[in-house]
Protein backbone atom coordinates (compact mmCIF):
# COMPACT_ATOMS: atom_id res chain seq x y z
CA UNK A 1 0.00 0.00 0.00
CA UNK A 2 1.70 3.14 -0.87
CA UNK A 3 -1.35 5.48 0.75
CA UNK A 4 -0.59 4.38 4.52
CA UNK A 5 -3.71 6.04 7.08
CA UNK A 6 -3.39 9.43 8.91
CA UNK A 7 -5.30 9.07 11.79
CA UNK A 8 -6.30 11.59 14.76
CA UNK A 9 -6.08 9.83 18.22
CA UNK A 10 -8.73 12.30 19.70
CA UNK A 11 -10.89 11.95 17.47
CA UNK A 12 -13.43 9.06 17.19
CA UNK A 13 -12.51 6.51 14.58
CA UNK A 14 -14.48 7.27 10.94
CA UNK A 15 -16.55 4.52 9.48
CA UNK A 16 -16.28 4.02 6.08
CA UNK A 17 -13.89 6.64 5.23
CA UNK A 18 -10.21 7.45 6.23
CA UNK A 19 -9.77 11.20 7.64
CA UNK A 20 -6.69 11.35 5.62
CA UNK A 21 -3.64 9.45 4.21
CA UNK A 22 -0.42 10.01 2.86
CA UNK A 23 0.82 9.40 -0.46
CA UNK A 24 3.87 7.75 -1.88
CA UNK A 25 4.86 7.13 -5.74
CA UNK A 26 3.34 8.05 -8.44
CA UNK A 27 0.24 10.28 -8.48
CA UNK A 28 -3.05 8.66 -10.33
CA UNK A 29 -5.51 11.44 -11.03
CA UNK A 30 -8.36 9.19 -11.83
CA UNK A 31 -11.73 11.32 -14.14
CA UNK A 32 -15.33 10.36 -12.44
CA UNK A 33 -16.12 7.31 -13.51
CA UNK A 34 -19.74 6.49 -14.15
CA UNK A 35 -21.89 3.05 -14.53
CA UNK A 36 -21.68 2.47 -17.60
CA UNK A 37 -19.61 -0.58 -19.44
CA UNK A 38 -17.37 0.06 -22.34
CA UNK A 39 -19.78 0.19 -24.70
CA UNK A 40 -21.14 2.95 -22.87
CA UNK A 41 -24.59 0.91 -21.51
CA UNK A 42 -25.46 1.43 -18.01
CA UNK A 43 -25.94 -1.39 -15.78
CA UNK A 44 -29.76 -1.82 -14.72
CA UNK A 45 -30.55 -1.61 -11.10
CA UNK A 46 -30.31 2.01 -9.62
CA UNK A 47 -27.74 3.39 -7.41
CA UNK A 48 -25.53 0.27 -6.37
CA UNK A 49 -25.33 -1.11 -9.26
CA UNK A 50 -23.95 1.48 -10.71
CA UNK A 51 -21.77 2.14 -7.65
CA UNK A 52 -20.08 -1.12 -8.14
CA UNK A 53 -19.38 -0.93 -12.12
CA UNK A 54 -18.18 3.25 -11.39
CA UNK A 55 -16.26 1.61 -8.56
CA UNK A 56 -15.10 -1.12 -11.14
CA UNK A 57 -14.02 1.34 -13.93
CA UNK A 58 -12.52 3.34 -11.07
CA UNK A 59 -10.15 0.27 -10.24
CA UNK A 60 -9.84 -0.74 -14.40
CA UNK A 61 -7.76 3.20 -14.27
CA UNK A 62 -5.76 2.58 -11.31
CA UNK A 63 -4.72 -1.30 -12.40
CA UNK A 64 -3.97 -0.15 -15.53
CA UNK A 65 -1.50 2.37 -13.96
CA UNK A 66 -0.30 -0.47 -12.22
CA UNK A 67 -1.93 0.24 -9.48
CA UNK A 68 -4.20 -1.93 -6.64
CA UNK A 69 -6.96 -0.34 -4.70
CA UNK A 70 -4.95 -0.28 -1.53
CA UNK A 71 -3.09 2.88 -3.58
CA UNK A 72 -6.36 4.89 -3.61
CA UNK A 73 -5.70 7.99 -1.25
CA UNK A 74 -8.45 9.66 -2.01
CA UNK A 75 -12.24 9.70 -3.59
CA UNK A 76 -15.04 11.89 -4.07
CA UNK A 77 -18.56 10.38 -4.57
CA UNK A 78 -21.29 12.23 -6.45
CA UNK A 79 -25.02 11.18 -6.07
CA UNK A 80 -28.18 12.45 -7.82
CA UNK A 81 -30.21 11.38 -5.14
CA UNK A 82 -28.91 11.33 -1.52
CA UNK A 83 -32.10 10.04 0.12
CA UNK A 84 -31.40 6.67 -2.29
CA UNK A 85 -27.99 6.58 -1.11
CA UNK A 86 -29.07 6.69 2.69
CA UNK A 87 -31.19 4.12 2.57
CA UNK A 88 -29.08 2.13 0.12
CA UNK A 89 -25.95 1.83 2.43
CA UNK A 90 -26.89 -1.64 3.40
CA UNK A 91 -26.72 -2.52 -0.52
CA UNK A 92 -23.85 -0.44 -0.64
CA UNK A 93 -21.30 -2.10 1.68
CA UNK A 94 -21.31 -5.34 0.46
CA UNK A 95 -20.45 -3.80 -2.94
CA UNK A 96 -17.61 -1.94 -1.67
CA UNK A 97 -16.35 -5.04 0.19
CA UNK A 98 -16.00 -6.75 -2.75
CA UNK A 99 -14.21 -4.45 -4.50
CA UNK A 100 -12.09 -2.85 -1.35
CA UNK A 101 -11.95 -5.06 0.86
CA UNK A 102 -11.56 -3.18 4.54
CA UNK A 103 -9.65 -0.36 3.07
CA UNK A 104 -11.14 3.48 2.93
CA UNK A 105 -9.60 5.91 1.25
CA UNK A 106 -10.15 9.44 2.53
CA UNK A 107 -13.71 10.52 1.22
CA UNK A 108 -16.72 13.08 0.11
CA UNK A 109 -20.33 12.17 -0.79
CA UNK A 110 -21.31 15.32 -2.84
CA UNK A 111 -25.00 15.14 -4.12
CA UNK A 112 -25.43 16.95 -6.89
CA UNK A 113 -28.84 17.83 -8.98
CA UNK A 114 -27.64 15.72 -11.86
CA UNK A 115 -24.43 14.35 -13.74
CA UNK A 116 -23.72 14.83 -17.63
CA UNK A 117 -24.76 11.32 -18.80
CA UNK A 118 -28.54 11.71 -18.29
CA UNK A 119 -28.73 7.89 -16.83
CA UNK A 120 -26.45 8.04 -14.53
CA UNK A 121 -26.73 8.36 -10.48
CA UNK A 122 -23.48 8.32 -9.52
CA UNK A 123 -20.18 9.14 -10.19
CA UNK A 124 -16.86 8.98 -8.68
CA UNK A 125 -13.59 10.36 -8.53
CA UNK A 126 -10.34 9.41 -7.09
CA UNK A 127 -6.71 9.70 -6.78
CA UNK A 128 -4.02 7.21 -6.02
CA UNK A 129 -0.26 6.88 -5.32
CA UNK A 130 1.38 3.90 -7.29
CA UNK A 131 4.66 2.18 -6.80
CA UNK A 132 5.81 3.73 -3.56
CA UNK A 133 7.12 2.01 -0.67
CA UNK A 134 4.79 2.74 2.70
Amino acid sequence: MSAPEITVTEWPAPRGYANGRFGEGRPVHVAGQIGWDEHRKFVAGGLAPQFGKALDNVLAVIRAAGGAPEDIASMTVFVTDVDEYRRGQSLLAPVWRERMGRHYPAMALVAVSALVEPEAVVEIQAVAYVGGTP
